[in-house]
C-alpha cells in the first residue's frame, strides 16, 4: 500500500509508541511512517515492519505546527499522504479505508475521531478494545459529511497536488490555533472537494485545557491573523470563554489581551476526564 502516514511530536514518546503498536496492528499497514519532531531531538523507537524516518524542525517558536506539516508533506515518499495526530492510535481498518477513498484524487479527506479516557489509558487490552473504551466527538458524532468549518488535522489525507493546490500550511500561524481551520478554508476557497470518510483514528488521552489557557497568546496571535485573512474570526467558542473571564477584550474588529490567566485560573480549566 503506497501510502505515507505522516505525524509532528513534541513531547508526546509513549502516545507515538502506542501508534506504532496501533498501526502494526492494521489489516493494512503504510509504506512508510515520518515523524517531524518539533525543536525535540529524534529518539530511539520500537523496531517497526515498515520503514520509519524521523526528521526535526527547529523553530524559535516552541510549537511551529504548520512549518512541520509542511515539512512531513515533502519528506513523504509516496504521493498518497495521510496525516495522523502523534496522539492518535488507528483503527485496524484504519489505512484500508483510506486506501479507497484515494481514488478521488482531487479530494481532502478527513477521517473520525473518538476520544480514549485517562480510564481507558490504563487497560492492557486497549488496542483489542478502543471502540468500547473510547467516547464519541461531541461537535461531529452525528454528522456525515464534515463542513470545511469543522475540518480539523487529527486524522486527514490528501495526495501531494492537492496539498499543493491549497498552498499547505500557512507558516504566518505559529502555535496552537486555527492553522487547520485556515488550511480548509483555503481549500475551500481553492474548490478543492473536502469529503469524509469512516477512517477512525482514536485520541489518547493527556492532560488539555478547556478553554487553551496554556495556548493564550498563540491564539490571540492566530486568532488575528485568521480575522485579517478570511474576515470572520475563527474559534469563537474560545473567544467567548476569553472574554468572560476578563483575559481579553473582543469585539467585532478587534481583539486585545488584558491579562495573563493565574495558575489557579489554569487549574480549573485542566479537564479531567
Amino acid at each position: 500500500m503506497n501510502i505515507s502516514l505522516v505525524t509532528i511530536v513534541k513531547n508526546r514518546r509513549a502516545a507515538l509508541i502506542n501508534m506504532i503498536s496501533g498501526l502494526e496492528c492494521c489489516s493494512s499497514k503504510p509504506a512508510e511512517l515520518v515523524i517531524i519532531h518539533m525543536n525535540e531531538e529524534p529518539y530511539q523507537l520500537p523496531a517497526a515492519t515498515f520503514p520509519i524516518r524521523q526528521q526535526t524542525v527547529n523553530s524559535l517558536h516552541h510549537l511551529p505546527l504548520a512549518a512541520a506539516r509542511n515539512a512531513a508533506m515533502l519528506l513523504a515518499d509516496y504521493d498518497q499522504v495521510v496525516f495522523l495526530d502523534a496522539d492518535c492510535i488507528p483503527a485496524p481498518d484504519f489505512l484500508s479505508v483510506y486506501y479507497k477513498a484515494f481514488n478521488r484524487p482531487d479530494a481532502l479527506i478527513s477521517g473520525r475521531v473518538r476520544y480514549l479516557t485517562a480510564e481507558a489509558m490504563k487497560k492492557n487490552d486497549l488496542l483489542e478494545h478502543m471502540m468500547e473504551y473510547s467516547i464519541a466527538d461531541p461537535v461531529r458524532e452525528n454528522i456525515e459529511q464534515y463542513s470545511y468549518e469543522l475540518f480539523w488535522s487529527l486524522n486527514f489525507g490528501c495526495n501531494k497536488n492537492t496539498f499543493k493546490e491549497i498552498g499547505g500550511f500557512d507558516e504566518l500561524f505559529t502555535g496552537y490555533g486555527a492553522e487547520d481551520t485556515d488550511f480548509a478554508f483555503a481549500a475551500k476557497a481553492k474548490s478543492v472537494p473536502l469529503m469524509t470518510i469512516n477512517a477512525m483514528a482514536f485520541h489518547q488521552y493527556h492532560p488539555s485545557y478547556d478553554p487553551p489557557m496554556n495556548h493564550l497568546l498563540d491564539i490571540i496571535s492566530n486568532a488575528k491573523a485568521f480575522r485579517e485573512k478570511w474576515g470572520i474570526w475563527p474559534m469563537e467558542g474560545w473567544l467567548s470563554k476569553f472574554e468572560r473571564a476578563g483575559l481579553v477584550e473582543w469585539s467585532q474588529d478587534r481583539l486585545e489581551l488584558r491579562r495573563m490567566p493565574s495558575t489557579s485560573e489554569i487549574e480549573i480549566a485542566l479537564k479531567v476526564t
